[in-house]
């Protein structure tokens, strides 16, 4: 990777993500793509910016040519909750949005790392250690969406050599952008609002695991699959990464050792829970550790603290 390309920068993953890879690659070497939301503060002041809408292939085109791009990360992506009150800007901006990307990819020589999810799994799915390989019958827009991108990445990789890379994604937390509308967003929702009021509604009933991770280790996972020898690949779209696996019960009695007056009740969203129910408890990764070498560095416990001393240090000064 020499000149990168991030649509959908301002998103969840790709604030964090932009910047890490300015770190790594030169801040003049990646251009951060929005679409309506301008980047600010240091996104916008630390490297280029242009506007890009994933389902105008001649926008990106042009990003391309313009910045001899070789490395699209394309982030642009409708999540599952809100996904299902708007199914076809959902499949549109999914689907169209990765197939202007691969046509682009496929006429300039560019690599294309697109996420992919738990999402993506669903009825007939084996819900324990789910395997890299297992039935793919999503309920959601999100999720039918996330399937067909990895069969079309897949399709783009042995028709036409596009160096086609993903990572089905956990839930992602992060103490930096706010969650957009995923069924485990309650996840982040729970530090903030242990840390504002003390008390937290959940979503989800106990009893409902999910995988998780934290976001340094979502663009740890990100960056290392690109960064990984094509040759050793057996897999490309999509790798199964996880961190953890939790329930609602489990992360409020981790924050309880911080906080000891925190409180938790629920109040279940039906839409959110059935989502989450035919979702993995936890998934085997075990191709990703052995292909490209992934190995998270946090852990349940480790999260907490930081997250909690983030969001602490925010309130404090008012900024949350």
């Amino acid at each position: 990777m020499k000149n990168i390309l991030v649509i959908g920068s301002v998103g969840q993953i790709g604030s964090e993500l932009t910047l890490e890879l300015r770190k790594r690659y030169g801040s003049s070497n990646v251009v951060a793509g929005f679409r309506s939301t301008k980047p600010t503060g240091e996104l916008l002041e630390s490297g280029p910016a242009e506007m890009i809408d994933a389902t105008d292939a001649k926008l990106i085109a042009d990003v391309v040519k313009k910045y001899k791009i070789d490395t699209i990360y394309n982030l642009a992506a409708i999540l599952s909750a809100v996904g299902e009150s708007k199914p076809q800007v959902a499949w549109n901006i999914g689907i169209g949005g990765l197939m202007n990307c691969l046509e682009v990819a496929r006429e300039n020589g560019c690599a294309v790392f697109t996420p992919s999810s738990i999402g993506a799994f669903g009825g007939g799915t084996p819900l324990d250690n789910t395997p890299q390989d297992t039935i793919m019958r999503p309920q959601t827009m999100y999720g039918v969406s996330k399937v067909a991108g990895e069969l079309l990445s897949d399709y783009y990789y042995k028709r036409f050599g596009v160096d086609t890379r993903s990572v089905r994604y956990p839930g992602i937390i992060s103490n930096v952008t706010l969650p957009g509308g995923g069924t485990t967003d309650y996840a982040v929702e729970i530090y903030y609002a242990a840390v504002k009021t003390g008390r937290f509604t959940c979503p989800l009933s106990a009893g409902t695991f999910l995988d998780m991770m934290y976001m340094p280790d979502a663009v740890k996972a990100a960056i290392d699959l690109m960064e990984a020898d094509p040759d050793k690949l057996k897999h490309r779209n999509s790798f199964n990464v996880t961190a953890m696996s939790f329930d609602p019960e489990i992360i409020s009695a981790e924050i309880k050792k911080h906080l000891p007056n925190f409180e938790m009740d629920y109040d279940v969203e039906p839409v959110k829970q059935a989502i989450a129910d035919s979702w993995p408890n936890k998934m085997d990764d075990t191709a990703a550790r052995q292909e490209w070498g992934w190995e998270p560095t946090w852990n349940l416990e480790t999260m907490t603290q930081d997250m909690l001393k983030v969001i602490g240090e925010k309130h404090a000064k008012g900024l949350i």
